[in-house]
């Protein structure tokens, strides 16, 4: 049975994209976006293909913190094309933080759950979707929900 970092990396090789276009990540962050509007979910959602912003809108009750946060979860996954929950896990199990790194500027990045790469099959992470405002887990849960309901969908149409 594998433990819950290797349940991670294996989500991350799960969820990975034959294509994806700009129309294409717009589409899945609107996707992401009506999800957390029909929620009435608090939170602040972004989208980042090739180092431009396809798409980022912050929903009632969320805070300006969670812009932020979007940010420092968006570098992490940029840097180490893991997801940022992963990578709080990870540093976790060794009893440590990317806080304590001292190579990584803590208002940089954030190794809490809420960035998913986005990796294309072959190439690598070609940009980000990250959710910010609920705790890290729900966050994680929430973007990777609807990375597998895209997904699916995508395969149905390929098919």
């Amino acid at each position: 049975m594998s433990g819950p970092l290797e349940q991670l990396l294996e989500e991350e090789e799960a969820l990975q994209f034959d294509h994806l276009s700009h129309e294409d990540a717009l589409a899945l962050g609107l996707r992401l976006l009506e999800r957390a509007r029909r929620d009435r979910l608090p939170v602040v959602v972004d989208v980042t293909l090739a180092g431009r912003c396809v798409l980022q809108c912050a929903l009632p009750g969320s805070r300006p913190d969670n812009h932020d946060w979007v940010r420092r979860k968006r570098n992490t996954v940029n840097r180490f094309w893991h997801s940022s929950y992963y990578m709080g896990r990870y540093y976790a199990s060794k009893g440590t933080s990317l806080a304590d790194k001292p190579y990584l500027d803590p208002a940089e990045y954030a190794d809490h759950g809420g960035g998913f790469p986005l990796l294309l099959r072959g190439t690598g992470c070609i940009g980000s979707i990250t959710v910010s405002g609920l705790p890290q887990e729900e966050d994680h849960a929430l973007v990777v929900g609807v990375l597998r309901e895209w997904l699916a969908g995508q395969t149905r149409r390929d098919t």
